[in-house]
Protein backbone atom coordinates (compact mmCIF):
# COMPACT_ATOMS: atom_id res chain seq x y z
CA UNK A 1 0.00 0.00 0.00
CA UNK A 2 1.40 3.42 -0.94
CA UNK A 3 1.45 6.16 1.70
CA UNK A 4 0.20 9.57 0.59
CA UNK A 5 2.79 12.31 0.84
CA UNK A 6 2.01 15.18 3.23
CA UNK A 7 0.53 18.13 1.33
CA UNK A 8 2.08 21.35 2.58
CA UNK A 9 1.76 25.04 1.71
CA UNK A 10 4.51 27.34 2.98
CA UNK A 11 3.89 31.09 3.30
CA UNK A 12 6.89 33.46 3.47
CA UNK A 13 7.37 36.68 5.36
CA UNK A 14 6.99 40.16 3.95
CA UNK A 15 10.61 40.50 2.74
CA UNK A 16 12.08 37.44 0.97
CA UNK A 17 10.22 35.86 -1.97
CA UNK A 18 8.79 32.43 -1.21
CA UNK A 19 11.25 30.36 -3.23
CA UNK A 20 14.28 32.08 -1.70
CA UNK A 21 12.82 31.80 1.79
CA UNK A 22 11.97 28.10 1.65
CA UNK A 23 14.39 26.54 -0.82
CA UNK A 24 16.62 25.02 1.87
CA UNK A 25 13.70 23.71 3.92
CA UNK A 26 11.99 22.11 0.91
CA UNK A 27 15.27 20.38 0.03
CA UNK A 28 15.57 19.13 3.63
CA UNK A 29 11.99 17.83 3.61
CA UNK A 30 12.85 15.72 0.58
CA UNK A 31 10.72 14.05 -2.08
CA UNK A 32 8.45 12.41 0.47
CA UNK A 33 6.66 15.72 1.05
CA UNK A 34 4.53 17.57 -1.51
CA UNK A 35 5.67 21.05 -0.42
CA UNK A 36 4.73 24.25 -2.24
CA UNK A 37 6.16 27.68 -1.39
CA UNK A 38 3.42 30.21 -2.18
CA UNK A 39 4.16 33.90 -2.68
CA UNK A 40 2.10 36.44 -0.78
CA UNK A 41 -0.78 38.01 -2.66
CA UNK A 42 0.41 41.49 -1.69
CA UNK A 43 3.17 41.14 -4.30
CA UNK A 44 0.94 39.92 -7.12
CA UNK A 45 0.89 43.50 -8.44
CA UNK A 46 3.47 46.28 -8.51
CA UNK A 47 1.69 48.15 -5.72
CA UNK A 48 -0.47 46.69 -2.94
CA UNK A 49 -4.20 46.92 -3.75
CA UNK A 50 -5.84 49.97 -2.19
CA UNK A 51 -8.27 47.72 -0.33
CA UNK A 52 -5.61 45.16 0.67
CA UNK A 53 -6.44 43.09 3.72
CA UNK A 54 -5.68 39.68 5.15
CA UNK A 55 -8.76 38.38 3.34
CA UNK A 56 -6.76 38.72 0.08
CA UNK A 57 -4.10 36.37 1.47
CA UNK A 58 -6.62 33.91 2.92
CA UNK A 59 -8.44 33.71 -0.42
CA UNK A 60 -5.15 33.22 -2.26
CA UNK A 61 -4.14 30.28 -0.07
CA UNK A 62 -7.51 28.60 -0.53
CA UNK A 63 -7.33 29.13 -4.32
CA UNK A 64 -3.90 27.52 -4.40
CA UNK A 65 -5.10 24.51 -2.41
CA UNK A 66 -8.26 24.18 -4.52
CA UNK A 67 -6.25 24.31 -7.74
CA UNK A 68 -4.21 21.37 -6.46
CA UNK A 69 -7.28 19.43 -5.34
CA UNK A 70 -6.28 19.65 -1.68
CA UNK A 71 -9.33 19.52 0.57
CA UNK A 72 -7.09 19.49 3.63
CA UNK A 73 -3.42 20.40 3.91
CA UNK A 74 -0.66 21.31 6.33
CA UNK A 75 0.12 25.02 6.54
CA UNK A 76 3.45 26.61 7.47
CA UNK A 77 3.75 30.37 7.87
CA UNK A 78 6.64 32.68 8.76
CA UNK A 79 6.30 36.28 9.99
CA UNK A 80 3.62 37.97 7.84
CA UNK A 81 2.83 34.59 6.33
CA UNK A 82 2.42 33.26 9.86
CA UNK A 83 -0.22 35.92 10.55
CA UNK A 84 -2.06 34.78 7.40
CA UNK A 85 -1.82 31.16 8.59
CA UNK A 86 -3.38 32.11 11.94
CA UNK A 87 -6.21 33.91 10.12
CA UNK A 88 -6.90 30.74 8.11
CA UNK A 89 -6.90 28.60 11.25
CA UNK A 90 -9.52 30.94 12.72
CA UNK A 91 -11.70 31.26 9.62
CA UNK A 92 -11.30 27.89 7.80
CA UNK A 93 -10.13 25.35 10.38
CA UNK A 94 -11.67 22.48 8.42
CA UNK A 95 -9.07 22.97 5.65
CA UNK A 96 -6.00 22.46 7.83
CA UNK A 97 -4.44 19.19 8.97
CA UNK A 98 -1.91 21.06 11.11
CA UNK A 99 -0.50 24.54 11.63
CA UNK A 100 3.21 25.42 11.90
CA UNK A 101 4.06 28.99 12.92
CA UNK A 102 7.56 30.40 12.47
CA UNK A 103 7.49 33.62 14.51
CA UNK A 104 4.19 34.99 13.14
CA UNK A 105 4.18 38.78 12.97
CA UNK A 106 0.66 39.13 14.36
CA UNK A 107 -1.97 36.97 16.05
CA UNK A 108 -4.78 39.41 16.81
CA UNK A 109 -4.86 42.01 19.57
CA UNK A 110 -6.60 39.97 22.29
CA UNK A 111 -4.83 39.71 25.67
CA UNK A 112 -1.80 41.74 24.54
CA UNK A 113 0.66 42.57 27.30
CA UNK A 114 1.90 46.15 27.76
CA UNK A 115 5.28 45.08 26.32
CA UNK A 116 3.67 43.73 23.14
CA UNK A 117 1.49 46.83 22.76
CA UNK A 118 4.63 48.96 23.01
CA UNK A 119 6.08 47.02 20.06
CA UNK A 120 3.01 47.85 18.00
CA UNK A 121 3.23 51.52 18.96
CA UNK A 122 6.78 51.51 17.62
CA UNK A 123 5.69 49.70 14.44
CA UNK A 124 3.06 52.41 13.90
CA UNK A 125 5.78 55.03 14.20
CA UNK A 126 8.08 53.18 11.81
CA UNK A 127 5.30 52.81 9.26
CA UNK A 128 5.24 56.59 8.76
CA UNK A 129 8.98 56.83 7.99
CA UNK A 130 10.57 56.93 4.52
CA UNK A 131 11.78 53.60 3.13
CA UNK A 132 15.46 54.20 3.94
CA UNK A 133 14.56 54.58 7.63
CA UNK A 134 11.71 52.05 7.76
CA UNK A 135 13.70 48.94 6.87
CA UNK A 136 16.56 49.37 9.42
CA UNK A 137 14.07 50.19 12.18
CA UNK A 138 11.86 47.24 11.21
CA UNK A 139 14.86 44.89 11.43
CA UNK A 140 16.13 46.24 14.77
CA UNK A 141 12.71 45.99 16.38
CA UNK A 142 12.46 42.27 15.55
CA UNK A 143 15.66 41.47 17.47
CA UNK A 144 16.31 40.97 21.16
CA UNK A 145 17.89 44.11 22.64
CA UNK A 146 21.67 43.98 22.21
CA UNK A 147 21.62 41.63 19.20
CA UNK A 148 23.51 43.04 16.22
CA UNK A 149 21.33 43.39 13.10
CA UNK A 150 22.48 41.33 10.12
CA UNK A 151 24.63 43.15 7.57
CA UNK A 152 22.91 43.94 4.27
CA UNK A 153 23.96 41.67 1.41
CA UNK A 154 26.69 43.05 -0.86
CA UNK A 155 25.86 44.64 -4.20
CA UNK A 156 22.77 46.38 -5.44
CA UNK A 157 19.39 45.41 -3.98
CA UNK A 158 17.47 42.87 -6.09
CA UNK A 159 14.57 44.32 -8.12
CA UNK A 160 11.92 42.77 -5.88
CA UNK A 161 13.25 44.74 -2.90
CA UNK A 162 11.66 47.92 -4.29
CA UNK A 163 8.20 46.55 -3.42
CA UNK A 164 9.00 45.71 0.18
CA UNK A 165 8.56 49.05 2.03
CA UNK A 166 5.08 49.51 0.55
CA UNK A 167 4.27 45.86 1.26
CA UNK A 168 5.33 46.16 4.89
CA UNK A 169 3.22 49.28 5.37
CA UNK A 170 0.16 47.73 3.73
CA UNK A 171 0.42 44.56 5.80
CA UNK A 172 0.81 46.51 9.06
CA UNK A 173 -2.31 48.49 8.12
CA UNK A 174 -4.13 45.23 7.37
CA UNK A 175 -3.27 43.89 10.82
CA UNK A 176 -4.77 46.97 12.46
CA UNK A 177 -8.04 46.57 10.51
CA UNK A 178 -8.36 42.82 11.05
CA UNK A 179 -9.80 40.85 13.92
CA UNK A 180 -8.89 37.35 15.03
CA UNK A 181 -10.80 36.30 18.11
CA UNK A 182 -9.41 34.22 20.94
CA UNK A 183 -12.56 32.07 20.83
CA UNK A 184 -12.06 31.16 17.16
CA UNK A 185 -8.49 30.06 17.78
CA UNK A 186 -9.57 28.09 20.83
CA UNK A 187 -11.82 25.99 18.58
CA UNK A 188 -8.88 24.96 16.37
CA UNK A 189 -8.19 21.40 17.51
CA UNK A 190 -5.48 20.35 15.06
CA UNK A 191 -1.83 20.24 16.23
CA UNK A 192 -0.01 23.58 16.30
CA UNK A 193 3.79 23.97 16.27
CA UNK A 194 5.60 27.24 17.03
CA UNK A 195 9.32 27.84 16.29
CA UNK A 196 10.80 30.72 18.31
CA UNK A 197 14.25 32.26 17.94
CA UNK A 198 16.11 32.78 21.19
CA UNK A 199 17.61 36.03 19.83
CA UNK A 200 14.34 37.49 18.55
CA UNK A 201 12.50 40.26 20.38
CA UNK A 202 10.74 38.51 23.28
CA UNK A 203 8.31 41.41 23.64
CA UNK A 204 6.95 40.57 20.21
CA UNK A 205 7.44 36.93 19.25
CA UNK A 206 7.80 35.56 22.74
CA UNK A 207 4.59 37.25 23.83
CA UNK A 208 2.76 35.93 20.77
CA UNK A 209 4.00 32.40 21.55
CA UNK A 210 2.77 32.75 25.13
CA UNK A 211 -0.68 33.95 24.07
CA UNK A 212 -1.12 31.23 21.45
CA UNK A 213 0.14 28.56 23.85
CA UNK A 214 -2.62 29.58 26.23
CA UNK A 215 -5.39 29.37 23.63
CA UNK A 216 -4.62 26.53 21.18
CA UNK A 217 -5.70 23.16 22.67
CA UNK A 218 -2.78 21.26 21.08
CA UNK A 219 0.32 23.50 21.08
CA UNK A 220 4.05 22.72 20.93
CA UNK A 221 6.82 25.33 21.30
CA UNK A 222 10.40 24.77 20.13
CA UNK A 223 13.08 27.37 20.86
CA UNK A 224 16.03 27.73 18.49
CA UNK A 225 18.42 29.43 20.91
CA UNK A 226 20.89 30.82 18.35
CA UNK A 227 18.37 32.03 15.79
CA UNK A 228 16.53 35.31 15.35
CA UNK A 229 13.85 36.63 13.02
CA UNK A 230 16.28 37.43 10.21
CA UNK A 231 18.32 34.21 10.34
CA UNK A 232 15.35 31.88 10.91
CA UNK A 233 15.56 28.10 11.24
CA UNK A 234 13.92 27.41 7.88
CA UNK A 235 16.95 29.04 6.25
CA UNK A 236 19.79 28.34 8.73
CA UNK A 237 18.78 25.04 10.40
CA UNK A 238 16.48 23.48 7.79
CA UNK A 239 17.27 19.86 8.70
CA UNK A 240 16.32 20.38 12.35
CA UNK A 241 13.13 22.21 11.43
CA UNK A 242 12.27 19.59 8.80
CA UNK A 243 12.49 16.87 11.47
CA UNK A 244 10.20 18.86 13.78
CA UNK A 245 7.68 19.41 11.01
CA UNK A 246 7.74 15.73 10.04
CA UNK A 247 6.95 14.84 13.66
CA UNK A 248 4.07 17.33 13.65
CA UNK A 249 2.61 15.88 10.47
CA UNK A 250 2.88 12.31 11.76
CA UNK A 251 1.02 13.37 14.88
CA UNK A 252 -1.66 15.06 12.78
Amino acid sequence: MSIERPRVLLLPGIVLPAELAYGALIAALGPGVDAVAKELEIYATEEPPEDYGLEHEVAGVLREADARGWDRFHLVGYSGGGAVAIAIAASHPERLASLALLEPAWAGDWDMSPAERAVWDELDRLGALPAEELMPGFIRLALKPGVTPPAPPPGDPPPWMAQRPAGIGAMLDAFERSEIGREALGRFERPVYFALGGLSNPAQYGEIAKRLGDVFPDFELEVFEERHHFDPPHRIEPERLAASLAALWRRA
